[in-house]
């Protein structure tokens, strides 16, 4: 019987020679280092290569049958196997295999509520639960092959519907477009606000990766339920166009109509005043939704306050329904925070202030940070009356997108 030491040189030499052998000529060369060994060389052979023992003493029969003219094993050149022979596949011994299959897994997506698996994801072991009662034999494995082969694939959700057009966006664009030239011709300010997503404050996982010591990753809490001690961030940004200036103010109560004016008013006083110190006009650009929105009154009687404290006349372009994520303040600015601040908790509102202000770019971005501690109510009603002492003057073409408000004073 051959010792430990030859078996685990026989593994040696298989492991090394199998990706370069066919199933006949490993058949063969299993065969041979049976024979060469003697006595035992079968069951050798069999522990160091995991063949069965019926494959090596085939091998046997047909190198023996090879002495004689012509091969024992009939088999052409180039072929492992007789034509036909081989593990049948499963489509061949369960004919209605497939059909059931794509009926489980279609319907899923076409939202047919007759099918068993509609209201549960279709992983592939959900899927062989489902198929062996049925009455077919077959496992999560062979589910997933299935399906590569009907050219299934593990796919995630893209953003890519924005929902019904309206006719007149190309055409709101172009006005936004013009007008953010004009009021630059005359060196006036063009701002892009909006809010960001908020953030909880504390040892929560943030996305993305950041480098340290292999083996010591950030210890952060399992659960993101909110700390009522530490609470949440608001940030609300202000982007300078022309200027590649942000400013973010950071808000701990409500993302409300009057804290996103008094970022516009803190960017103003600590940034605007001082780069435009001659304007007499202000562009905001703003998507048509939340606390800057279209149907949002506080909105409009909040930047009256702040055209009669400032003395500008504050146009706002609202951008059409469905395409906030075209505001210029997504791609230039947010973006931008999130990626400087990625993977690290935001332990407190401190972290957040310094990583936003902290944000940098090579284009040479600059921003500015500060939080707003200041409690804002939610729910404010604006009566007929506070909106008619508004000085807002709509334009003809879309004039809930497009108006103007000017000083009182």
């Amino acid at each position: 019987m051959p010792d430990t030491e030859t078996v685990s040189s026989i593994r040696t030499k298989f492991e090394a020679l199998r990706p370069q052998m066919a199933e006949r000529l490993r058949r063969h060369w299993a065969a041979a280092e049976a024979v060469a060994l003697g006595r035992g060389g079968i069951t050798a052979v069999a522990a160091a290569t995991g063949m069965s023992r019926t494959t090596i003493t085939r091998g046997i029969r047909e190198l023996r049958g090879a002495e004689a003219p012509g091969d024992a094993s009939g088999l052409p050149p180039g072929r492992s196997r007789r034509r036909g022979g081989g593990r049948k596949s499963l489509t061949e011994t369960d004919p209605t295999l497939l059909a059931d299959l794509e009926a489980l897994v279609e319907p899923s997506t076409r939202g047919d509520p007759q099918s068993p698996l509609r209201w549960t994801c279709t992983s592939t072991r959900k899927l062989a639960e489902a198929l062996r009662r049925k009455g077919h034999h077959i496992g999560a494995r062979a589910v997933a092959a299935l399906l590569k082969q009907r050219g299934y694939s593990l796919q995630a959700n893209r953003k890519t519907r924005e929902g019904g057009a309206h006719p007149d966006r190309d055409a709101q664009f172009r006005r936004i477009a013009a007008r953010a030239r004009a009021f630059q011709r005359r060196g006036q300010p063009v701002v892009s606000v909006d809010a960001k997503k908020k953030e909880l404050v504390g040892d929560f996982r943030n996305g993305g990766r950041e480098w340290r010591p292999k083996g010591t990753p950030e210890a952060v809490r399992v659960h993101d339920f909110q700390d009522k001690r530490l609470g949440k961030a608001i940030p609300y940004g202000v982007y300078d166009v022309a200027a590649n200036q942000g400013w973010v103010s950071v808000g701990i109560d409500h993302d409300t109509a009057r804290f996103a004016v008094e970022a516009m008013r803190r960017w103003w006083r600590e940034m605007g005043s001082k780069r435009y110190p001659e304007a007499t006009e202000l562009l905001v650009t703003a998507d048509g939704g939340g606390s800057n929105g279209v149907r949002c009154r506080l909105w409009k009687v909040a930047l009256q306050e702040l055209a009669d404290e400032t003395g500008l006349r504050i146009a706002v372009c609202h951008l059409p329904p469905g395409t906030s994520k075209w505001n210029k303040i997504e791609h230039r600015l947010f973006c931008h925070i999130t990626q400087n601040w990625r993977g690290r908790p935001l332990r407190s509102l401190e972290v957040v202030v310094s990583l936003i202000g902290g944000t940098t770019t090579s284009t040479g971005l600059v921003v500015r940070a500060e939080l707003d501690p200041r409690p804002y109510a939610k729910g404010v009603t604006v009566s007929d009356a506070e909106l008619a002492a508004v000085r807002i003057r709509r334009a003809k073409f879309h004039g809930e997108w497009n108006y103007t408000i000017s000083p009182r004073k």
